[in-house]
C-alpha cells in the first residue's frame, strides 16, 4: 500500500482518459485504470509498474464495477479520485433511435457513472476525504441537433451531480463536473454512435450535422493532455470548482447559455411570472 494521493479512472483506453492516466502517473500518484477490452495500456505497466492497475471493467455490469473498487482497495487501501471518464457518443434525430440504442447510451453515460458513484462513496466516506469527477459534455451545455439522447444523458449526469455536491460537502467529498468541449481525440470515429434507421426528412438537419463531425474529425482544437493537467489541478484546490469548463468552445456556449435564458425569462415574464397564488 502506497501513501500516495489513489486515482481510479474509468474508459482509459483512449482520448481524456488515456492522457489523463499518462498525466496522473506523471505526478506521482496511484492509478486504477478501467478499461473494456484489451487497451493500450501494456507499455504504461511496464514503465510504472506498482503504481498503476489496469482492471478490465464493462461499467453496465454492477458486479464488475464492484469487483473494480475492491481491487482499487486490495491494491492501493484507497480511492481520492475518481473520475467518471468512459461513456460514447449517440448521434440521430430523435425519431431515428430504437428504444435500445437511447437505454443503452443512457445506461453507459448515466446509470453507470451513478453506480460507480455509489459504489465508491462508503470508500470516500470512511476515509472522510474524496474527490468525484464526472466527464461532461458540450452539448450538455447547448445542445446540437442530432445529440439529443446523448447530452441528454450528461446534462442528468451534471444535475445530479450538483444535488450529490451538497450532500457530500459536509463529509469532506467534493464534486466537479468537467465539461469539455471538442478535444482532438478519437471520440468521432471510436466513441460516436449513429442510429441505425434513417429517415430522409432528417438530412437537411441531422444529416448536415453529421456532415460536420466527420469534417472536424482530427481538426477539433481541444488538446486532450491540457484537459488532464487542468483536471489535476482542480483536485490540489480547498475549494475546487462545481463546474469546470474546458476550451474556448466550452466557454463560448456556456456564455450564449446564459445570454439565451436572460433573454427568455425577459421576453417572457408578463405571462410566466405571475402564476403564483395572489
Amino acid at each position: 500500500m502506497s501513501d500516495s494521493k489513489v486515482w481510479f479512472i474509468t474508459g482509459c483506453s483512449s482520448g481524456i482518459g488515456l492522457s489523463l492516466v499518462k498525466k496522473v502517473l506523471k505526478n506521482g500518484y496511484n492509478v486504477v485504470a478501467t478499461v473494456r477490452s484489451n487497451g493500450n495500456l501494456a507499455h504504461i505497466e511496464r514503465e510504472y509498474g506498482e503504481k498503476i492497475r489496469v482492471v478490465k471493467l464493462d461499467v453496465t455490469i454492477n458486479d464488475q464495477i464492484q469487483e473494480a473498487v475492491n481491487s482499487a482497495i486490495d491494491s492501493f487501501g484507497r480511492i481520492d479520485v475518481l473520475v467518471n471518464n468512459a461513456g460514447y457518443g449517440l448521434v440521430g434525430a430523435l425519431e431515428e433511435y430504437s428504444e435500445e440504442e437511447m437505454y443503452k447510451n443512457f445506461n453507459t453515460n448515466f446509470w453507470a457513472a451513478i453506480n460507480i458513484i455509489r459504489k465508491v462513496l462508503p470508500v470516500m466516506r470512511d476515509q472522510k476525504t474524496g474527490h468525484i469527477i464526472n466527464i461532461s459534455a458540450g452539448a450538455a451545455i447547448m445542445n446540437e441537433t442530432g445529440f439529443s439522447i446523448y447530452a441528454a444523458s450528461k446534462a442528468a449526469l451534471d444535475l445530479a451531480s450538483e444535488a450529490l455536491c451538497w450532500e457530500l460537502k459536509p463529509l469532506g467529498i467534493r464534486v466537479t463536473n468537467v465539461v469539455p468541449g471538442p478535444f482532438r481525440t478519437d471520440f468521432i470515429t471510436r466513441s460516436l454512435n449513429k442510429a441505425e434507421k434513417n429517415i430522409d426528412d432528417y438530412d437537411q438537419t441531422v444529416g448536415k450535422f453529421v456532415e460536420f463531425l466527420e469534417k472536424i474529425d482530427g481538426k477539433q482544437p481541444g488538446d486532450p493532455d491540457k484537459a488532464a493537467e487542468a483536471i489535476i489541478n482542480i483536485t490540489k484546490l480547498e475549494k475546487p470548482p462545481i463546474y469546470l469548463y474546458l476550451g474556448e468552445y466550452a466557454y463560448k456556449s456556456a456564455n450564449r447559455k446564459i445570454k439565451t435564458m436572460k433573454k427568455y425569462l425577459d421576453d417572457w415574464e408578463d405571462i410566466g411570472l405571475h402564476t403564483d397564488f395572489d
